[in-house]
């Protein structure tokens, strides 16, 4: 059985190291001519780390990431709703990192390069079409510089891994059109910066309609870190308004974000500052897509966020496509026909990935703010009488059970 996987972001390239490490050949194609270090933070939780580490990654992480702490929930204008340990100190077997998108990538990408040789990625492949027999898949890749016929790859399954505007998704459903926006823009960034708190420190400040996220993805050298932030505002109506078309990470300009960050409070951070400080900054609209009732059809399936993009909430996004690479890899070696193993996978985590893409359109874990600013637009002097404790809880652990970080038992799956 060989396996085709159209992708090589986090989800596919995660899922290339699983199935290699089951004995099963993989083959891996990705549109961008070269795998680049681009983006900037996120967060992995310990039940995504588990099965990085079952990988053998865990040092590698170390090495290129930080080991979260403690995760503190504020209002816009700087004061505590809730704050909760993270990682190990939260008693998780295995830490939460916060790291550089690219970065992470990047390592999965050596990593496969190192397991499976040079060959196992062939890049500026991007996926056309593919058809199905009883025998297999016949998938068909354009040069992506080109535009021409690139080459046709015939293998066992295809695994569309290829992102929120998958072309194996739009295949299956032709008329969904573009991805639901909720009216909210992202302005991204990070810059060097003096260590903040303890350096493994995250904060989130205001609810869905005007957040800010601020957080730590390399560790401290001479007293500094990078420093990843983002700003969302709801800035149109959705209803009336679509994204811009070409504002997928787009470049912004100081002048067009820094009044918005103007308006957020972080004790001990300079936000217009760093801010300023960032040296490039990039926009995004906040969007997913709406639940599929099914990812598989015959040997072709999705995953990620071509299954199942979610709004940047919870933490949970590339958390939720190495879940999907470990379920979908453990299925097609133990499977009596790729067929089955492929309806497995989809049984297992369609319904569960479409529960927590429901709980980010509500704000996830964050929504606890949003509860908070809405009671008390003015401020508190007293948390516990604008919420009480055990309120606050239930909003934030309904979600991490949801999600499946709630607890995590340390498992060694393959080395």
């Amino acid at each position: 059985m060989t396996v085709i996987v159209a992708g090589a972001g986090i989800g596919g390239l995660t899922t290339a190291l699983m199935l290699h490490a089951r004995g099963i050949p993989v083959r891996i194609y990705e549109a961008a001519t070269r795998v680049r270090e681009v983006g900037v933070g996120i967060n992995v939780l310990p039940h995504a780390i588990r099965e990085l580490d079952g990988l053998g990654l865990l040092p590698m992480l170390d090495s290129i990431a930080i080991r979260t702490r403690e995760l503190r929930y504020l209002t816009r204008t700087g004061q505590e709703v809730w704050r909760e340990p993270r990682g190990l100190d939260a008693g998780h077997d295995l830490p939460q990192f916060s790291i550089h998108r690219g970065r992470l990538q990047n390592m999965l990408y050596q990593a496969v390069l190192n397991r499976m040789g040079p060959g196992a990625v062939r890049t500026g492949r991007r996926l056309a079409g593919f058809v199905q027999d009883e025998g297999g898949v016949t998938a068909q890749f354009l040069d992506a510089a080109e535009g021409g016929a690139a080459e046709t790859v015939r293998g066992a399954v295809l695994i569309c891994a290829d992102g929120i505007h998958s072309v194996g998704r739009r295949k299956f459903y032709p008329d969904e059109g573009a991805p639901s926006w909720n009216g909210v823009v992202m302005w991204r960034g990070a810059a060097d910066w003096p260590v903040w708190q303890d350096g493994l420190t995250m904060a989130i400040a205001g609810g869905m309609g005007g957040k800010l996220v601020l957080y730590p993805i390399t560790p401290v050298e001479g007293g500094r870190q990078l420093m990843n932030w983002v700003v969302n505002i709801r800035t149109k109506d959705p209803a009336v308004a679509p994204p811009p078309p070409d504002n997928w990470s787009r470049p912004a300009s100081l002048a067009q974000v820094l009044p918005y960050a103007r308006r957020f409070t972080v004790p001990g951070v300079d936000i217009a500052a760093l801010v300023r400080a960032t040296p490039s900054i990039y926009e995004y609209p906040m969007a997913d897509r709406d639940p599929l009732p099914r990812w598989t059809f015959g040997l072709v399936t999705l995953l990620g966020d071509a299954a199942h993009p979610m709004y940047p909430v919870g933490s949970n996004g590339a958390s939720q496509a190495i879940l999907d690479a470990r379920c979908l890899a453990d299925r097609l070696a133990e499977a009596e026909h790729p067929r089955a193993a492929l309806a497995r996978y989809e049984a297992e985590r369609l319904a569960v990935t479409a529960e927590v893409v429901a709980l980010n359109r509500k704000g996830g874990p964050e929504r606890v703010i949003d509860e908070v600013e809405k009671r008390a637009p003015a401020g508190f002097d007293d948390i516990d009488a604008v919420l009480p404790a055990s309120e606050r809880a239930a909003l934030v652990g309904g979600y991490a059970r949801t999600a499946g970080f709630d607890r995590v038992e340390s498992l060694r799956v393959v080395s």
